[in-house]
């Protein structure tokens, strides 16, 4: 059975909505999960992990990162995650130009780690409807399968 860790950071709860429905994805797939919020994370803590994610939003609309998850982001690239399988997921606005950058930024950092991306970047507008609740569903599937395949 993996474990998982999900690290996320939300200011109108849209990401966390998305937080709860993948952790308990992830539950029903028989993995043992830990979430955490942003600020009280450390990405030091991923070692301890089979599978790491991260869910944010994006601010603004310069899309930055958001304020509490900035020093998380900054620390991770210097984290060595090799063996490790990484996904990412997020909340944004359709309305911005740049819409869910913070996600992708995320996936740029994990890719400095050494871990092995498990799954595509799941990005939902606003907060999750029946179909963003199916794709992140089919993400927690696609990491587990992901890493199964390389602990075989």
């Amino acid at each position: 059975m993996p474990s998982v860790m999900i690290v996320y950071a939300s200011l109108t709860g849209n990401t966390e909505e998305c937080t709860e429905i993948l952790e308990e994805a992830f539950k029903e797939l028989g993995a043992e999960v830990t979430v955490e919020e942003s600020v009280y994370a450390d990405p030091t803590d991923y070692k301890d992990y089979d599978i790491n994610i991260v869910g944010t939003y994006t601010y603004g609309t310069d899309a930055d990162l958001p304020d509490e998850i900035v020093d998380f982001y900054e620390e991770l690239e210097d984290v060595d995650l090799s063996g490790k399988v990484y996904g990412n997921f997020g909340s944004g606005d359709t309305f911005y130009e740049k819409y869910c950058k913070s996600v992708d930024d995320f996936d740029d950092q994990f890719e400095k780690t050494g871990a092995t991306k498990g799954a595509d970047n799941v990005k939902v507008n606003l907060n999750p409807e029946k179909e963003d609740a199916k794709n992140l569903k089919a993400f927690a599937q696609k990491l587990i399968e992901t890493y199964e395949k390389s602990n075989k």
